[in-house]
């Protein structure tokens, strides 16, 4: 366990100290300036589909960091060291949903106080949109996790990547901005469904394919 959470703590001070974290936020803030340039100044049409812009742009930020999840510990061998200390593989996949999860999802959801701002969108809207993203970013970031880990030493692992997470996050993504919706209160439980179920087969399924990874 103490092993478990050294690993935890390296990853998640890893992923702050790299700046990672910002490249997501960057991208899902941008996404908010740009989206009125498009649609114009209306600010009722930006109110009204401002959230379902928030979750696309959510959707794809999580795209961002998949190549350096494992790609450096993968290059530097640290997984080969992790194994050899008799460490799963599901713990160690399990180690990283948890430090990315709190790398990606919390500085996510402050920035929604910026995006929600730049969009106008309503403070019962805003509440919405937190609510989902704290139950449907958990679900992202095991699918990130997932998805690195079977792209682990491919070529194009980026484009493979999205390749394979843009139709996954579906789901989440037509839950989380069904929940937008006033009377969406059914839309939150398939997407608390949906996210704990990407959440809950992380681990067994990133640990067989970094397993698969070393032994390639």
């Amino acid at each position: 366990m103490s092993t478990l959470l050294r690993l935890i703590r390296r990853d998640l001070a890893a992923e702050w100290s790299s700046g990672s974290w910002w490249l997501p936020v960057a991208f899902f803030l941008l996404v908010a300036t740009l989206y009125p340039f498009a649609v114009g100044t209306d600010a009722q049409l930006l109110a009204r589909t401002g959230g379902g812009i928030l979750w696309v742009a959510a959707l794809l930020a999580a795209l961002l960091p998949v190549e350096r999840l494992f790609a450096p510990d993968f290059d530097a061998g640290v997984l080969d060291q992790l194994a050899l200390r008799g460490l799963a593989d599901e713990s160690v996949a399990a180690a990283r949903l948890l430090s990315h999860t709190l790398g990606f999802a919390v500085p996510l959801l402050i920035a929604t106080v910026p995006g929600a701002a730049l969009l106008g969108l309503e403070q019962e809207t805003w509440q919405r949109l937190v609510i989902g993203l704290a139950i449907g970013a958990p679900g992202l970031a095991g699918l990130s996790v997932t998805i690195a880990a079977i792209t682990l030493g491919q070529r194009g692992s980026g484009a493979l990547g999205g390749l394979m997470l843009l139709p996954l996050g579906v789901p989440v993504l037509i839950f989380g901005a069904g929940m937008l919706d006033p009377m969406g209160s059914s839309a939150m439980l398939f997407l608390c469904a949906a996210s704990l179920l990407l959440v809950a087969v992380t681990p067994f399924a990133a640990g067989a394919a970094l397993r698969a990874a070393r032994e390639r």
